[in-house]
């Protein structure tokens, strides 16, 4: 956010891209090209976010301007043998979820929504944030990434995600008298038609004394059929689930089945890729509290929901809770492995506390679950743990074979290795998977979700 959204400017570093040892074990810190060379992806996404710094939470100091953090999608690719890394300046914001970034399968475009906006000049605080409004798409066709469209949608956007199709991008925000569904279409480089839907004219309504009568939808995800959406509304622990009917210049929603009661406050979610199921990382905060101490939870879990058969679209649909696992404290993100047989959430643990506090841990980490598509039972596998302040987003690479988290800052004092940047895991399969960690790769300051293209 320091500075316009068209900085001119885009940059380059090429990485050497060394032979990978797929058999060499997790030891010290390893060449960031070595690492990446490893990821089976086409395209890694990372966006960061410069303007807050881990404590801003507590004490809603913005990060300062001589500090020269910036708002940065990063964009990391293979050419010729090297890893190269470009990055272009895109409002962003880490208050939302961490689905505010997302890649089409092929790669050639990005999207971003911002919750709050650019920085002003001066703005110190938190509150000199103004309300987010944007949706954007970056073209990466190129070799360096280009901003290609912009539209407006409604103020405090939480969550994106993009049709199987490509071709539809849902956004969910949150203003202060409604929530809303939007779909806006996207197509040769170019944002068409808006849909906008209030959740409450859809049924999910709330009588809470707070905005929106307590009705905050933090996440929405697209079905691999596309003719499905999910949103997550986390204050009132629940998921519901639209039909998406019409054309694609004029959609519209209606319900899907029974709207689910889940866990505690469900963040983030996931459809599974055979689309019968969908978790949800349930960070379990108490939204009565006033303070970091009081909000932040010690026991969150994910959850699975079995989704109605929509072949049979003779019986009413009826989704049901099918199965629960414990992961770690303050888990966020959530990612699902393209076979859909393991699960991993990405847990901050006590990083956000300040080291004088009785909460506080040095270490976040991943929980990798096992997942039965057929039954939908899910069983903790284990914690691995990594140093690092408030990893949010994690995803599985193309074959499965590595999980990626991002880590928004290091500790005070800490090395350029265990600073912000992409800590890379390799998936050790079979019968009894677990995590290998193989080192971090550097970013800037304020990394909070990264996507995979294939």
């Amino acid at each position: 956010m320091n500075g316009p959204i068209l900085a001119a400017a885009t940059f380059a570093i090429a990485f050497s891209l060394a032979a990978p040892d797929s058999t060499q074990a997790a030891g010290g810190a390893k060449a960031a090209s070595e690492i990446l060379g490893r990821v089976s992806a086409s395209r890694i996404a990372v966006i960061s976010d410069g303007d807050f710094l881990a404590q801003t939470y507590g004490t809603a100091e913005l990060a300062p301007r001589e500090a020269g953090y910036r708002d940065l999608l990063t964009i990391m690719s293979q050419a010729e043998n090297k890893i190269v890394t470009r990055s272009i300046p895109i409002s962003n914001s880490v208050t939302s979820a961490p689905e505010i970034l997302a890649l089409t399968k092929d790669g050639r475009t990005a999207f971003v929504t911002e919750r709050l906006g650019e920085r002003p000049e001066g703005g110190k605080r938190i509150g000199d944030l103004p309300p987010g409004r944007r949706l954007f798409a970056v073209d990466l066709s190129d070799s360096a990434p280009r901003l290609s469209a912009t539209i407006e949608i409604e103020a405090f956007p939480e969550a994106l995600s993009i049709s199987p199709d490509g071709e539809s991008i849902a956004v969910v925000s949150n203003t202060p008298e409604a929530s809303f569904v939007q779909i806006v279409a996207y197509r040769n480089g170019r944002f068409g038609h808006l849909a906008r839907f209030d959740l409450a004219d859809l049924g999910v309504t709330g009588s809470a004394p707070a905005p929106r009568g307590g009705v905050t939808a933090t996440n929405v995800h697209w079905h691999p059929s596309g003719r499905f959406l999910a949103v997550n509304i986390n204050t009132q622990s629940r998921v519901a689930f639209f039909e998406v009917i019409g054309g694609d210049d004029a959609p519209m929603l209606r319900p899907w089945g029974n709207v689910v009661k889940v866990g505690a406050d469900p963040f983030v979610g996931r459809f599974t890729p055979d689309g019968r199921h969908y978790l949800t990382a349930n960070w379990g905060r108490n939204f009565a509290a006033t303070n970091l101490e009081g909000r932040i939870p010690q026991t969150p879990s994910t959850i699975s929901v079995r989704l109605a058969n929509p072949a049979e679209s003779h019986r009413p649909a009826r989704h049901n809770l099918v199965g629960a696992a414990e992961t770690d404290f303050s888990s966020e993100g959530i990612a699902i492995s393209p076979d859909g047989r393991l699960v991993a959430t990405v847990n901050m643990r006590g990083t956000a506390f300040p080291p004088g506090s009785a909460r506080f841990h040095r270490n976040a980490s991943v929980t990798l679950l096992s997942f039965d598509p057929a039954t939908g039972a899910i069983s903790k596998r284990a914690d691995y743990s990594f140093e690092g302040v408030l990893p949010e987003g994690g995803a599985f690479d193309r074959t499965g074979d590595h999980f990626l988290v991002t880590v928004f800052q290091g500790h005070d004092g800490s090395l350029p290795e265990a600073g912000p940047g992409l800590e890379v895991f390799r998936v050790e399969k079979g019968d009894r998977p677990t995590l290998s960690r193989l080192g971090r790769v550097p970013l800037p300051h304020g990394a909070h979700h990264v996507d995979l293209a294939p």
